[in-house]
């Protein structure tokens, strides 16, 4: 088990802190514990901050690092200046982009601040630290960034338009960072995670689907954290991997995202008077 000061190659390159927004739940929590796992301190971002403490806690206890945690909703515009009441002191070598507003319904019956919203959070925010923080590892000439995209982001995704979107946005942003920031020693990837199972994807009350296998948050992120440093993006699961390329490979674009629809209401629907 690592302690503090115990140096291994994934901390020399990514330490001594990582700092993971939505940190206390779901693939972000799981994030944080592999960090930890791997001789990070952390520091955990997310809006409850009694959850956020328990999820210290118990990296704490378990892994015996240091942790910091910051209540924040990633939609307001001062979100630098407050994660820098704690971070300002704090080598973060880590960026973990992860957290994310998912509701999936059709595009109409969302209201216009609630897409915003989810933009902000989604894409905005990442934007943003990975700026800040990036800039400074471009300095160290090490540092890591991941930015969680999605499936979604391959082709449009009928009842997750806005969602889609900013995971494209992500994506793109991701692989193109991975090129210019690579050059100074600082690792990028996008992090295209399926169908998963976290209290986000339980929240959506999917029915199961024929075409979609849900992976554990534990196997997701470390595909992701193993292919960090190796690629500029991964699909998350074999099998999402290969539904993927057949269906690019076999179906036009219109033919992709008509699929994606139909099982899109086999699982969350019917939406929009679809039988």
């Amino acid at each position: 088990m690592p302690t503090i000061g115990t140096a291994t190659p994934f901390s020399e390159k990514y330490g001594p802190w990582a700092l993971v927004t939505g940190a206390s739940r779901g693939l972000g929590a799981e994030f944080a514990r592999r960090c930890a796992e791997r001789g990070l301190n952390v520091v955990l971002v997310a809006t409850d901050a009694d959850l956020l403490r328990s999820r210290a806690d118990e990296l704490e206890r378990e892994y015996r690092v240091e942790t910091r945690t910051v209540a924040l909703d990633l939609s307001r515009e001062d979100i630098l200046q407050q994660l820098d009441l704690i971070t300002y002191s704090l080598e973060v070598g880590l960026l973990v982009n992860n957290a994310g507003v998912s509701k999936v319904r059709p595009f109409l019956d969302h209201s216009s601040e609630q897409l915003v919203h989810q933009l902000h959070v989604n894409a905005r925010a990442g934007l943003i630290l990975a700026h800040h923080f990036g800039t400074k590892m471009v300095e160290r000439k090490r540092g890591g960034i991941v930015f969680l995209s999605s499936g979604s982001a391959l082709y449009g995704t009928p009842y997750s338009a806005n969602y889609a979107g900013t995971k494209a946005y992500n994506l793109i942003l991701a692989e193109t960072l991975w090129y210019e920031l690579g050059r100074y020693g600082v690792d990028v990837l996008g992090f295209m995670a399926g169908p998963t199972k976290t209290p986000g994807w339980d929240a959506n009350e999917p029915r199961p689907g024929r075409l979609v296998k849900v992976m554990d948050a534990k196997a997701a992120v470390a595909e992701a954290l193993d292919a960090l440093g190796k690629r500029p993006s991964i699909l998350a699961g074999r099998g999402n991997r290969l539904g993927y390329l057949v269906m690019g490979m076999t179906m036009s674009r219109a033919g992709v995202i008509r699929t994606l629809g139909r099982s899109m209401d086999r699982m969350f629907g019917p939406f929009a008077g679809t039988p």
